[in-house]
């Protein structure tokens, strides 16, 4: 009995072959999702970007206006709301978080509303649908992003997908609470009176329960907003993406906007979606009807209006110049300094660039799935190791960007009077502050307090790349000892006196080189782009004044420029 207790029974391993069975076998259904929900996803995001800035904030205000009943409060918000986005040049990541609210929200409200219905109608599905809501509810809104990954890839789909399944259980829950709490008395009078079923339902259940379910399409809407800042982290674009940047560089002016950002459009969808339930709360005799020629016109204009604007957005959506490229990075300010700056060259010779922020992990698979083009921040032969020995025959290696110029170890201020890890003794109260815990970075100060016993003792604190540069920054402000799990190009090392220390043992690896990476194929796809990406080398010195532009407070595509501007010669040379 102890021996059975001690062993683990395999919960993982058989969820890994139930999805591994999945995809291979349904591969084709997920990619004819992912297609279809793409092309959508496209198309309201063209469309809502197609629309004047200005001219949205003021239909939007308008409508506002007389949504709330002439009043001025929520549509001076909502003016000076919108203005605010557009004014600090988030109004394109607006758009993108809008259409994921607004699709993943429709879905979930189409789903859970009859879900809700069939558990108020029958106690047997209440049974079995119940506890699936509680499991929905309660497990960690992160684990959802594993699958969607591993059905539909990266970008606004699996975001998408991840949402619905997040924000689902409070439509079914209230709407099923609504009609159970009809009183059973009018549902008798309509049956005595010989309504049909869906009679009842229609014009006796759902009315009466109209509270309830427009209570839980509110939270819904709610919870997908939620989502927003989670969902960037598998490519999906929007607001969420800026403030996953802001965290992981520690900037707390940047994260801060992006967070007022979300804030202003939680609050407008909060009000829009309560003011849909705006006879709440009066009787049926108070509650004017709408006639039914009024209810034609407004159906007829909206849909005219909505198919002029999807027409907008189709061909928005068509062109492009060369071509449309996607380069993915993590959110490391090394990656994003070489990946802006080639994007913006590619960009010059006319190509439509995305690129799509991700963790170290999900980048190596979207190129080796073909969801991206390329990336331009694998280091290797150490840090990425693991990476590109399960993905490296389904990737095209373009070469070093940077030739073993790269480093990984441990760094201290040059005021403290150690040179080497085997120095180290109680200095830090004994703690290294490091990064991420599934970087390539972590693994190796892992590694190298195992190679070191006067390390025995010692630990490692996992952050963030961002947390990390801050706590470097706070002791040297304060001439403290601290010890960092760092890495070269930084621009820690243009902006503070600090030195890599000497590392006998090699646990944090030797010189290694920054890699890029391409899918299989582009090289015929787009012969010029692949021309481009693998001419693309630089210096330490070039990636590392870009770094520290950016770390001074210009966007990254500023700093990009400017690299740019001062560097024709170089620039011709990856082009010719």
């Amino acid at each position: 009995m102890a021996d059975f207790l001690q062993q683990k029974i395999p919960i993982a391993q058989a969820i890994d072959a139930i999805v591994d069975w999945l995809t291979e076998h349904l591969s084709g259904f997920f990619n004819l999702l992912q297609t279809i929900g793409q092309s959508v996803m496209d198309v309201l995001s063209n469309t809502l970007a197609a629309i004047p800035p200005i001219l949205l904030i003021l239909l939007v205000t308008l409508a506002a206006y007389f949504v709330f009943n002439k009043k001025c409060q929520m549509p001076v918000f909502v003016l000076l709301g919108l203005v605010l986005i557009y004014n600090q040049g988030m109004w394109d990541d607006l758009m993108y978080t809008l259409t994921l609210v607004i699709v993943s929200s429709f879905i979930a409200i189409a789903v859970g509303v009859p879900v809700g219905i069939l558990m108020a109608k029958s106690d047997k599905a209440q049974v079995v649908i119940k506890p699936i809501l509680d499991v929905m509810q309660t497990m960690p809104s992160f684990v959802y992003l594993i699958p969607a990954v591993a059905f539909f890839g990266i970008g606004i789909v699996p975001g998408t997908v991840a949402s619905v399944i997040f924000a689902l259980p409070p439509t079914v829950r209230l709407t099923n609470l609504g009609i159970r709490q009809v009183d059973t008395e009018l549902k008798e009078a309509s049956d005595s009176l010989g309504g049909t079923a869906m009679q009842k339902l229609s014009k006796v259940e759902l009315p009466l329960a109209k509270g309830n379910i427009f209570a839980g399409i509110n939270q819904t809407t709610m919870m997908v907003l939620s989502m927003v800042v989670i969902a960037s982290m598998i490519g999906t674009p929007g607001l969420g993406q800026g403030v996953l940047a802001a965290v992981q560089r520690s900037q707390i002016g940047s994260g801060s906007i992006y967070g007022i950002g979300v804030v202003i459009l939680a609050i407008m969808m909060d009000r829009f979606t309560q003011s849909l339930n705006k006879n709440r709360g009066k009787s049926q005799n108070e509650i004017k009807p709408v006639s039914k020629k009024r209810k034609i016109y407004i159906g007829s204009v909206t849909a005219a209006v909505f198919i002029a604007l999807a027409i907008i957005g189709g061909v928005s959506q068509g062109s492009s110049n060369k071509g449309a490229i996607t380069l993915a990075y993590a959110e490391q300010d090394d990656q994003v300094a070489s990946t802006t700056v080639a994007a913006q060259v590619l960009e010059e010779e006319g190509y439509n660039v995305t690129m799509t922020a991700l963790d170290i992990p999900v980048t190596f698979e979207a190129v080796a799935n073909g969801q991206a083009d390329a990336m331009l921040g694998a280091w290797l032969p150490t840090t990425h190791e693991a990476n590109y020995e399960q993905l490296g025959d389904q990737l095209d290696n373009l070469g070093p960007s940077l030739d073993k110029q790269a480093q990984n170890g441990l760094v201290v201020p040059s005021y403290m009077d150690v040179d080497s890890i085997e120095d180290l003794t109680d200095e830090a109260d004994q703690t290294i502050t490091g990064v991420e815990p599934g970087a390539g970075n972590t693994a190796a100060a892992k590694a190298t307090l195992e190679a070191y016993p006067n390390l025995a003792d010692w630990d490692l604190a996992t952050s963030s790349a961002g947390a990390m540069t801050t706590q470097l920054e706070r002791a040297m402000s304060q001439e403290e000892e601290v010890v960092v799990s760092a890495w070269s190009p930084h621009w820690i090392f243009s902006r503070y006196d600090v030195k890599f220390l000497e590392d006998p043992e090699g646990g944090m690896g030797g010189a290694e080189s920054i890699v890029t990476l391409a899918r299989l194929g582009l090289e015929d796809d787009m012969p010029e782009a692949y021309q481009i990406l693998d001419n693309f080398e630089w210096e330490v010195e070039d990636i590392e004044s870009v770094m520290l532009e950016m770390e001074e407070g210009d966007a990254p595509e500023e700093a990009a420029q400017h690299w740019i501007d001062n560097n024709p010669e170089k620039v011709e040379e990856w082009v010719e």
